[in-house]
C-alpha cells in the first residue's frame, strides 16, 4: 500500500510544479502561509483573490501559530527521539508495559483526547513499571507530541526495542482512528502526505521487531478485519467492532469513543485485567447500542498462546491505583453522546 500511495504523491507532486510554473510564470500568486505563522488556531493570513476555494481549503487546515508543515516534518525524528529518552527507566526483575498510543486522525479531535488519556492513565493507574509513548495527529498538539505517522510508529518501536527486555516486556499497542472496509486505518494531518496503515501493513510492521509479548488494540470501524494477520502465539488483539461493522462515538460533539470509553475508562478503571476488561466494554457498548437503535459492533478478541500467562505475570508485581477520571485534552462542544459511524 505504502508503495502505491508514494507513486500517487509523485504524480500529484508533478501536476503541483506544473501548476505551479504556470502561475510563475504569469506573476507572483499568494502563499499557502506554510512558512510565516500566524495568530493561535486559525487560518494563515487571509489569501489574495487570486487563491481558489481549494488553495483555501489547504489552508485552513493548518493552525497559524504552528511551524509550518516542512518544518513539522523535519523535527519529527528528535521529536521521537525525545519521547522516548523521556520514558521513565525500566524496572528489573520484572515484566514491564510499554504503551504506545496511537491517535492517527488530525481532523478530530476524539482520537487526540484518548492517545493523551492513555498516557495519563497507564501510568498512574499501573505504577512506575509502565511506560508510555504518544504519537498523534492533532492541530493543536504539531510541537507537544510527534506525529502518528507509519514512519514515526516504526521508529518509535525500533527505539523501545533497545529499551525493553523483548523476551519479557509487554507492548501494548493502541491505535485509534477511523477504518473503512478493507481494514485501512485512516493516518491524516492535512496538508502532510502521510501513509495510510492497513491490516497487513501493520502486521508486517510487528513481525520485523522482536518484540514476543504484544497487546495489540485497534479502536476504528471494521477493525475486526486486523485479527486475522495480527493474531498468533505472544499476541492478544481487541478490536472494537467486527471485520464488517462499524464502531461509534467519533464525531466533533464527541470527547471520547464508545470503545474508549468503555475499555480505557470503565474496564481499566475496574481491572487491571487487559481481557476482563475487555469483556466489561463489551457487555457496556451493547447496552448502549441498543438502547440507541444502532447495529451491534460486536468488538473482537483473539488470545495467543502465552500471552495471557505473561500478562499474568505482569500484574503480580504491580499494585493498581486509584481509577483516573477521564478529562478531555480538547472538549467536545456538545454534550450528547454521539452516534457517528467511525
Amino acid at each position: 500500500m505504502r508503495t502505491a500511495l508514494t507513486a500517487l504523491l509523485a504524480f500529484a507532486a508533478g501536476v503541483l510544479l506544473m501548476v505551479g510554473l504556470s502561475h510563475h510564470a504569469a506573476g507572483p500568486a499568494n502563499g499557502n502561509g506554510q512558512a510565516q505563522p500566524a495568530p493561535a488556531a486559525s487560518a494563515p493570513a487571509p489569501p489574495s483573490s487570486t487563491t481558489t476555494d481549494e488553495d483555501n481549503s489547504t489552508a485552513d487546515n493548518w493552525p497559524a501559530q504552528a511551524p509550518s508543515p516542512e518544518q513539522v516534518m523535519y523535527a519529527q525524528r528528535n521529536m521521537v527521539h525525545k519521547a522516548l529518552a523521556e520514558l521513565g527507566p525500566r524496572t528489573p526483575g520484572r515484566p514491564n508495559l510499554y504503551v504506545v498510543a496511537f491517535g492517527a486522525d488530525g481532523g478530530e479531535d476524539v482520537f487526540r483526547n484518548e492517545a493523551e488519556y492513555a498516557a495519563k492513565m497507564f501510568p498512574q493507574r499501573f505504577g512506575a513499571d509502565t511506560h508510555v509513548v504518544v504519537l498523534e495527529n492533532n492541530p493543536g498538539s504539531l510541537e507537544k507530541h510527534p506525529l502518528a505517522s507509519w514512519s514515526n510508529l516504526e521508529e518509535t518501536l525500533d527505539g523501545l526495542a533497545s529499551l525493553m527486555k523483548p523476551d519479557e516486556d509487554i507492548l501494548l499497542l493502541y491505535l485509534t482512528t477511523h477504518g473503512d472496509e478493507d481494514h485501512n486505518l485512516l493516518v491524516d494531518m492535512d496538508p502532510l502526505p502521510l501513509d495510510q496503515i492497513g491490516a497487513s501493513d501493520l502486521s508486517d510492521i510487528l513481525a520485523k521487531r522482536p518484540f514476543k509479548w504484544k497487546v495489540v488494540v485497534v479502536n476504528a470501524c471494521y477493525s475486526g478485519g486486523f485479527v486475522p494477520p495480527l493474531q498468533g502465539p505472544g499476541t492478544l488483539v481487541i478490536t472494537a467492532a467486527r471485520a464488517d461493522r462499524s464502531s461509534f462515538g467519533c464525531g466533533s460533539d464527541s470527547d471520547i469513543t464508545y470503545f474508549g470509553h468503555a475499555w480505557l475508562v470503565d474496564g481499566l478503571n475496574r481491572t487491571p485485567d487487559f481481557m476482563e476488561a475487555f469483556r466489561l466494554a463489551s457487555s457496556e457498548i451493547s447496552q448502549w447500542e441498543a438502547k440507541d437503535k444502532l447495529t451491534p459492533s460486536e468488538p473482537q478478541m483473539s488470545v495467543g498462546s502465552g500471552i495471557a500467562e505473561q500478562l499474568a505475570l505482569w500484574r503480580k508485581h504491580i499494585t493498581p491505583g486509584a481509577a483516573v477520571p477521564f478529562k478531555p485534552a480538547v472538549p467536545a462542544t456538545l454534550l450528547n453522546r454521539p452516534t457517528e459511524p467511525r
